[in-house]
Formats: structure tokens, C-alpha cells, sequence
């Protein structure tokens, strides 16, 4: 895994050349187990790297909802203190070791939510059981804060204010944290991005994700001192009220959003984090036709906004991995077109 994370970034550096920074780091992750929430899904697949399916294991609130027990997280000091012993040895001549706690994607809880209990569930239950998806949304919400202040208290949080990958896309770049009151010894939430999502939620309406989502993710992301928000799902029909998330700074544009609405909605207030469709680099051989003027329209439709450009979601590059290389390029000409 380290050779790996080494040779991603000398091919980043010397052959991708995008705007990524490559910093003097290796970073070293904590060595911990997570007991989980007492009930785990089934999953079901044929193939190690294709789709599958699952079977939850809340079938009936009633009766299962009462055997959900919060997570908790147990720290192997030893086996962590060992693993950076060997990478100070190989690597502590050339890069800095830093330990960095990689301890949530995101803090969205719909993915929890419907890993427990199933995404046709999700949607049925907010018509036939509004009730129970308050109370399970309520206990993920009170899990994600006993969690949040376990890592704080036990100064297991680290700055995600640099070169860290944050949110959906998007690095942290930024002066404004961390806050006033920093003790780098005890990294506090406010002094960090957080980041939250609902893709499953995709097919409810505006007026049902107010209800029954939105107020639990606020919760979570006022304990931060900035914020990203969304993935996939396109935010245009939702944004009066993902506008009110506090502190909110980057904001997901994915390839299923009105992108020329989303620019009039975010100006030059929030990062405008572009995410282009995939599905060209998938292609042994790149359409560059195509992909100019799709980044060409959409550039020129953020002319005002602060954009970055991601390139996400690529899984087998069409069996080219220089399709990457390739379309960073083109993206990079059809900016400085402008």
C-alpha cells in the first residue's frame, strides 16, 4: 500500500500534472476497530469490484430498532506506534511522518441509515413510518456526535486545512481555519472542513429532505468550522436549504445538476466544485470533441463563480489509464481559453 501511494504521487507529479500540490508527507493512519451499531447488514455480490446487494437488518422497528447500540471506537496504541516506527525508518529522510486519523468519508448519515434499514425503505418509510425515520435518524445523529467527541477529546483529530482531499472533491485549502483558541496538540472540530451528502435521498422531494434530513445534518455540521456539502445528487432543487447550512463554503455541481442555475445561485460566494461526467474517460479512445465542449459550455457558464474542476468517479478509464492524463490537459486548454 505505501509503494502504491508513492507511485501515485511521483505519476501525479510527473505525468498527470494538474493542479493537485504535492506535499513532503507520508501520512500514517491510527489503528482502531469500530464495535458498530449492534445490527450490520448482508452483502451480496458475485464479483469483488462489482455491484451487490444487501439484506438489512431492520425489518421491523418494533421489534429490531431496540438492539442498536452506539458505535465505539477502540485505539491500538502499540500496533499504530510500530507502524510509524518502520515508516520513520524507510522514509523519515526524505518525507515527514504525520499521523492522520482518516475517521469518516462523510457525515451524511443516509448511507448509515439505509444500510440499516434498506433505500426503498427509506423513501416508503417517510410516508408510512415518518415517525420511526425521525427516531433512527435521531439516533445516527446522536452516534455521529459521541463519535465526534471521542476523537476530540482524545486529540485524535488532525487539520484537514491543506493538502487534505475534503468533502466530495476538493482540497482545504484555506486561511480561515483553523479557528482562534487552536491547540495543535488538540485538533477541535471547529478548526476542520466537515462534510455532509445525501445521495440516496435523490428521488425525494425538497419538502420531504427538509424534514427528515436536513435539521440532522445541521446538527452536525455547526460543530465545524467550515463546510462542504453534496455529491452525486444535484443540489438546485434543494438549495434554499442547503444555502442555510452553516459556515458553508464548497458545494458539489455533479454531472446531474442545472449547472447554469447552480452558477446563479453560487456566484462568487462558495467554491463551485464542477464535477464533469465520467462516462468519456471510460472509452478506450477519448471523444476530445465531446469533452471540449462540454467543459468549454460549462466554464463559460461559471464565468463568475469560483470554480474548481474534478474529475471523479473513473473506475476502469476504458483500459487507458492515459485518458486521465489526457483529459487534465484538455481541461487545462479549455480554461485558459476564457
Amino acid at each position: 500500500m505505501w509503494e502504491m501511494a508513492l507511485r501515485k504521487e511521483v505519476f501525479w507529479g510527473e505525468t498527470m500534472r494538474d493542479d493537485r500540490v504535492i506535499e513532503p508527507y507520508f501520512n500514517i493512519p491510527w489503528q482502531s476497530t469500530d464495535s458498530g451499531y449492534g445490527l450490520a447488514e448482508t452483502v451480496h455480490k458475485t464479483d469483488a469490484l462489482g455491484s451487490y446487494t444487501w439484506t438489512w437488518p431492520v425489518k421491523d422497528y418494533e421489534t429490531d430498532f431496540g438492539q442498536l447500540r452506539f458505535p465505539g471506537i477502540t485505539i491500538d496504541a502499540d500496533k499504530t506506534r510500530r507502524i510509524r516506527d518502520v515508516a520513520e525508518d524507510i522514509l523519515g529522510d526524505i518525507l515527514q511522518v504525520r499521523m492522520r486519523g482518516g475517521w469518516w468519508w462523510t457525515l451524511g448519515m443516509t448511507w448509515d441509515f439505509i444500510k440499516l434499514r434498506g433505500l426503498e425503505n427509506l423513501m416508503t418509510d417517510m410516508l408510512l413510518h415518518p415517525q420511526w425515520v425521525h427516531r433512527l435518524m435521531n439516533f445516527l445523529c446522536q452516534a455521529v456526535h459521541r463519535k465526534l467527541d471521542f476523537l476530540e477529546s482524545h486529540g485524535l483529530l488532525s487539520l484537514n486545512t491543506e493538502g487534505t482531499y475534503v468533502g466530495s472533491g476538493g482540497f482545504g485549502w484555506t486561511t480561515q481555519l483553523p479557528a482562534p483558541g487552536f491547540d495543535a496538540l488538540k485538533v477541535r472540530t471547529i478548526d476542520m472542513w466537515g462534510f455532509a451528502e445525501s445521495q440516496e435521498t435523490v428521488g425525494v422531494s425538497p419538502v420531504m429532505y427538509k424534514e427528515f434530513i436536513f435539521p440532522y445534518q445541521k446538527t452536525i455540521l455547526e460543530r465545524f468550522g467550515l463546510n462542504c456539502y453534496g455529491c452525486c445528487e444535484p443540489l438546485d432543487k434543494r438549495w434554499e436549504y442547503v444555502r442555510t447550512f452553516p459556515r458553508l463554503r464548497r458545494v458539489s455541481v455533479s454531472p446531474w445538476s442545472d449547472v447554469e442555475r447552480m452558477a446563479e445561485f453560487l456566484r462568487g460566494d462558495y467554491i463551485f466544485s464542477l464535477k464533469p461526467s465520467p462516462v468519456p474517460l471510460a472509452q478506450p479512445r477519448l471523444d476530445e470533441d465531446a469533452i471540449r465542449q462540454e467543459l468549454g459550455k460549462n466554464l463559460r457558464q461559471t464565468r463568475d463563480c469560483r470554480v474548481e474542476v474534478i474529475m471523479k468517479d473513473n473506475h476502469t478509464l476504458g483500459g487507458n489509464p492515459q485518458n486521465a492524463v489526457r483529459w487534465v490537459a484538455l481541461a487545462k486548454e479549455e480554461a485558459g481559453n476564457l
